[in-house]
């Protein structure tokens, strides 16, 4: 292959150089693209085969079904690693060391207590507020409490932020789910693992003694690996262009956590359960809503299927379906509304409608389901998700910054009036 791309324009012609990435991507290297043509651009809405930088941190070929955390498989971490691990890995490019791994969760335990005035500010939210909504908030409100801005130029500066948002945010989790069911606010247990000390502060009830679930926790962990990067993405695309204007660590990742919002973002796994209730409140027919998902003049959209990235099956969703059955089967939950999820998953596996366009179940469907057995309300699973995607969002950020990349200014086409004269208000 040349390592040149050529573009005709008109009677003109110009070179662009090829980039290789170690996994053999290419890109045309399209920056000096406006300068050397006199002002003509690219327009790719949805950035869809648009790269927006360089980045070592995670590899997803979508055709292939591979995902890999800085060059870790993904299959090998969810099934040895713990999050904490995994997180350490993707912010500084290895896995620990057991010393190291020590003084990474020492240290965010150091930096798990939040101000008594955070707290105050939890309890001023109406009960009816959206925990997304709250948990966007209460992450911009940290910058409050830490009004100097990192000094990307020292790695004691951007080591102490990262731990320390690693430390109040699961406490902001907690917080946010207990305040909507009217339950004390409590702190942790530092002497737990990092997943078991969320799901004691998630589910710790003030006149019983908590007993960690191991099956229910091994799931939380691999749920959490699951969703911990993802490559260029919505929300991650959101933390490194508000990060390339030199908005601090806890503003940018405020700003992923609105992005991810979205239903169809990080709300993807709510979809799945209102739809799952939907169809159980028109008598939970699946075979019914199999059939209206087929045909193309039925508005229903069957959620929870298919992936916008990968054209074969969700390599997450394979390492959760197993988790899932798990949860079920030890839970002993009896559910109709996750009989209905079984249902639907057995024949979209089956149908092969869903086969041939390879619209199997996905990461989403799984852990919707994962998450209402384990007592979790359907308005926080997106705050679960960005529980997991926090150590990626903090990778893309601090490498976006270490790279010193340029501020995010996208073109456009403009399509509007052309010059037009004012008209006095009296003669419109």
């Amino acid at each position: 292959m040349s390592d040149i791309a050529k573009l005709q324009i008109g009677d003109k012609s110009y070179e662009f150089p090829l980039i290789k990435g170690t996994e053999n991507e290419v890109a045309i290297d399209i920056k000096s693209l406006r300068g050397v043509t006199d002002s003509v651009i690219t327009i790719d809405p949805g950035f869809k085969n648009t790269g927006s930088c360089e980045s070592a941190i995670t590899f997803l070929d979508g055709e292939k079904g591979i995902l890999r955390y800085r060059g870790y498989p993904i299959e090998q971490l969810a099934e040895q690693a713990t999050f904490l691990e995994v997180s350490y890995a993707l912010i500084f490019g290895d896995l620990p060391t057991t010393d190291q791994l020590k003084k990474f969760k020492q240290d965010i335990c150091d930096q798990s207590i939040l101000d008594e005035d955070v707290r105050k500010i939890v309890e001023a939210f109406p009960k009816s507020a959206h925990p997304m909504g709250v948990i966007s908030s209460l992450t911009s409100a940290l910058t409050a409490f830490n009004p100097s801005s990192v000094n990307v130029n020292s790695e004691e500066d951007m080591y102490k932020a990262i731990v320390k948002i690693l430390g109040k945010f699961p406490v902001l989790v907690a917080w946010t789910m207990r305040k909507k069911q009217g339950l004390p606010l409590d702190y942790g247990d530092c002497n737990l693992g990092y997943v078991e000390n969320m799901y004691k502060m998630m589910f710790k009830q003030p006149n019983k003694e908590f007993v960690t679930n191991d099956i229910v926790v091994e799931a939380l962990n691999k749920l959490l690996i699951l969703h911990a990067d993802h490559e260029q993405n919505c929300s991650t695309s959101t933390v490194r262009i508000a990060g390339s204007s030199h908005a601090g660590l806890f503003a940018s990742l405020s700003a992923g956590i609105s992005a991810l919002w979205g239903p169809l973002h990080g709300g993807a796994n709510q979809a799945v359960l209102e739809m799952l209730e939907a169809i159980k409140a028109d008598g939970g027919d699946t075979k019914k809503y199999m059939a209206k998902a087929k045909d193309k003049d039925d508005p229903f959209r069957l959620m929870g299927f298919g992936h916008r990235v990968y054209k074969n099956f969700d390599p997450r969703a394979k390492i959760i379906k197993k988790a899932a059955d798990e949860v079920l089967n030890d839970l002993g939950v009896e559910d109709p509304i996750l009989a209905i999820a079984k249902g639907l998953e057995q024949e979209a596996l089956n149908d092969p409608y869903f086969v041939d366009r390879k619209l199997y179940p996905n990461v989403d469907f799984y852990s919707g389901i994962i998450y209402r057995a384990m007592g979790i309300p359907v308005e926080m699973f997106t705050v679960m998700f960005a529980l997991g995607r926090l150590p990626g969002w903090i990778a893309q950020w601090r490498e976006m910054r270490l790279n010193k990349e340029p501020i995010g200014r996208p073109r456009q086409i403009y399509v509007g009036k052309t010059t037009r004269d004012f008209v006095d208000i009296d003669k419109r």
